[in-house]
């Protein structure tokens, strides 16, 4: 599969450690700013979000799942609170939480998704989903979990 770019149509996925930061205390908050993020290439797809932009909220940890969804509301800016002048933040509300989360097992086992950041790349913590990833992972939630 081509390494595609999120659009309107696919989005983005943020990865937290819930026990730092979880889907609950973002619902409960009403929104908050993506910050600390420190990878060079997580850095960069901060920089290509747009507001209105959909995005996938990964546990990580124990959990490894995607759990809700949100949407950006503010930014790409400047993080404030970076360590440096390259440090980037979004702010981002809750939209749905999803009512079975998609585990990374689940997404290992299906080769549609072989070639995506979140197989490949498991350090990294801002990556896109293309369109039909997007779609695949959704029609995975609304599934029966075998």
């Amino acid at each position: 599969m081509a390494k595609q770019q999120a659009t309107s149509a696919g989005g983005w996925l943020f990865k937290e450690e819930p026990t730092c930061y979880s889907f609950a205390e973002l619902e409960r908050d009403g929104s908050t700013w993506w910050t600390g993020v420190k990878n060079a290439l997580a850095r960069k797809h901060l920089r290509e979000i747009k507001v209105g932009d959909r995005v996938l909220f990964y546990h990580t940890g124990k959990v490894r799942a995607i759990v809700g969804a949100m949407r950006v509301k503010a930014g790409p800016k400047t993080d404030p609170d970076g360590d440096d002048a390259k440090a980037v933040t979004v702010q981002v509300e809750p939209t749905v939480r999803w009512s079975r989360p998609v585990t990374l097992e689940e997404i290992k086992g299906d080769d549609f998704f072989a070639d995506w950041e979140l197989v490949r790349n498991s350090r990294l913590s801002v990556m896109p989903v293309s369109p039909a990833q997007w779609q695949r992972l959704e029609a995975m939630r609304q599934a029966e979990q075998a």
